[in-house]
């Protein structure tokens, strides 16, 4: 169960190697949460990662996930409910893609709205139904500013993340009342492996700061959290631009 402070004692992290993911476990584990699933694909990474919060004083499980293949996420995660209660899962794979490679192939195209979208419905679903089950729990959604107002630049990666904020808005108000709590996490450029080598857009920020903005919106029962926080009137000024206006901006 959550602390009076509402903050995990159980973490569930889909994506396990996300460095946003593992820099909100740190925060977490220095909290009160004392048990870490990593749900990933198997790697030396996702070792390294389960090493490193056990080092922090979490009892830490790793457990083989592939957002690609929604067909295995019943099972998969139905195991790790089957465990004991999970206070938190948290939404944290996706792929940014290659914007110019990925409109000449269609087919890489397909694996980044695959991954950040089909594969987060799937898993989204099956989690907020084993949360619904146990009576409690949160379920946080690490979207993107991306998806407010999908740019010429990156509207492929944009679009996913688009579709994946309005699927976890609509199912925040299908758990209205069930105790159940569903938080969307809106990012913008964010620095990271990710990002590495690609220009920075205005209010960027860092792993650490999106970490500290989930602990305070779990604290709070936020339904949205902008990180950094300005970001929510620069979107909402960006959303209601003519879309002439708009295609020219050097977004």
């Amino acid at each position: 169960m959550k602390d009076a402070f509402g903050l995990p004692q159980s973490l569930l992290v889909l994506g396990g190697t996300s460095e946003i993911a593992l820099a909100t476990a740190r925060r977490l584990i220095a909290r009160r949460t004392r048990t870490v699933w990593l749900a990933g694909r198997s790697s030396p990474d996702l070792d390294a990662a389960a090493r490193h919060l056990r080092d922090l004083g979490a009892e830490v499980h790793t457990v083989a996930f592939d957002a690609l293949d929604p067909e295995t996420h019943e099972a998969v995660l139905g195991k790790v409910f089957a465990e004991g209660d999970i206070d938190m899962v948290l939404l944290a794979f996706g792929i940014l893609g290659d914007q110019a490679h990925d409109e000449r192939e269609p087919v890489s195209a397909v694996r980044v709205a695959q991954t950040n979208y089909t594969g987060a419905v799937s898993a989204g679903l099956v989690s907020a139904r084993a949360l619904q089950d146990q009576g409690h729990g949160s379920l946080v959604v690490l979207s993107s500013v991306a998806g407010e107002r999908v740019r010429r630049g990156n509207f492929i990666y944009g679009s996913s993340k688009a579709g994946l904020d309005a699927f976890a808005q609509g199912l925040g108000d299908a758990l209205h009342g069930t105790g159940v709590h569903v938080m969307v996490v809106r990012p913008g450029f964010v620095r990271s492996r990710m990002t590495a080598g690609l220009e920075e857009t205005p209010l960027a920020t860092t792993v650490q700061a999106v970490a500290a903005a989930v602990e305070q919106g779990l604290r709070r029962r936020s339904e949205t959290v902008w990180v950094p926080g300005r970001l929510r009137v620069v979107m909402s000024a960006l959303r209601h631009l003519p879309r002439g206006v708009f295609r020219r901006l050097p977004v």
